[in-house]
């Protein structure tokens, strides 16, 4: 379907990433409940003007600094940020040698294996989340997604959760992680729980990480980390976002 959108639609990369979804739910890669998800957050891109602001970049370069700095970090991946970065992400991960964990919230064999063979394709640095063997499971979360690796994220202390749901974020919080999520509705209360909110789009997100992750050193990722305030970034995009309702209203 992608070849069939016109190149010069203004909102053709939009277009494009959601045909990917649709593919996405086709291969049982994506939920369907994860389209209704993957509008809701194209709703508040939108508005963002489809576009990288710096508050954005700003929370992009914390997430780097704390994944540069973690002993034990984590890329956890559903089924929509596996059609839209799963390559990039494979590829900062194999670069930085962070694992990747499988968690998704409508769990099932088939899925997992789905989303497996896809990430597969891009040759990951380690693959967690689909052993049954390595399966444990978070205490007090009701959803499958407690259902982690101990190898993974049961054990991981920076732990980067894109387009996730607020109960587990909370839950790994008490456990005592920093968490870091891409999650562009900064309503959200995993946009709240988290450490580092990055309210962009996730295809322009993990290219960021992935340059800024390489531009760390220890002095300048503790300098980064001290200065951050993930309550100025989350206020500053919903003081974007009104902007740009307004624009868009008043024309």
């Amino acid at each position: 379907m992608e070849n069939d959108l016109p190149i010069d639609h203004p909102r053709y990369e939009s277009l494009k990433h959601r045909h990917l979804i649709v593919d996405g739910m086709k291969k049982n890669i994506v939920a369907n409940a994860g389209m209704i998800a993957h509008g809701r957050g194209e709703t508040f891109d939108y508005l963002l003007g489809e576009k990288t602001h710096e508050f954005s970049i700003n929370a992009c370069k914390a997430a780097a600094a704390y994944l540069y700095l973690a002993k034990n970090p984590i890329f956890s991946i559903n089924g929509n940020v596996t059609m839209l970065s799963g390559k990039d992400i494979v590829q900062l991960c194999r670069e930085k040698k962070i694992p990747i964990e499988i968690n998704i919230f409508y769990r099932s064999k088939k899925r997992i294996e789905a989303i497996k063979s896809h990430l597969t394709n891009f040759n990951p640095f380690v693959l967690f989340g689909y052993d049954e063997n390595h399966l444990v499971e978070i205490e007090n979360l009701k959803s499958d997604r407690r259902i982690v690796d101990k190898r993974g994220i049961a054990v991981a202390d920076v732990v980067f959760v894109p387009l996730e749901d607020g109960d587990r974020a909370e839950i790994l919080k008490e456990n005592g992680k920093t968490i870091i999520t891409v999650d562009l509705n900064p309503l959200s209360r995993t946009a709240k729980m988290s450490d580092v909110t990055i309210i962009d789009n996730i295809v322009r997100v993990v290219p960021l990480i992935s340059k800024y992750i390489s531009e760390m050193n220890d002095r300048i990722a503790t300098e980064i980390i001290r200065e951050y305030n993930n309550n100025e970034i989350i206020q500053k995009a919903l003081n974007e976002i009104s902007k740009g309702f307004l624009n868009k209203f008043s024309h």
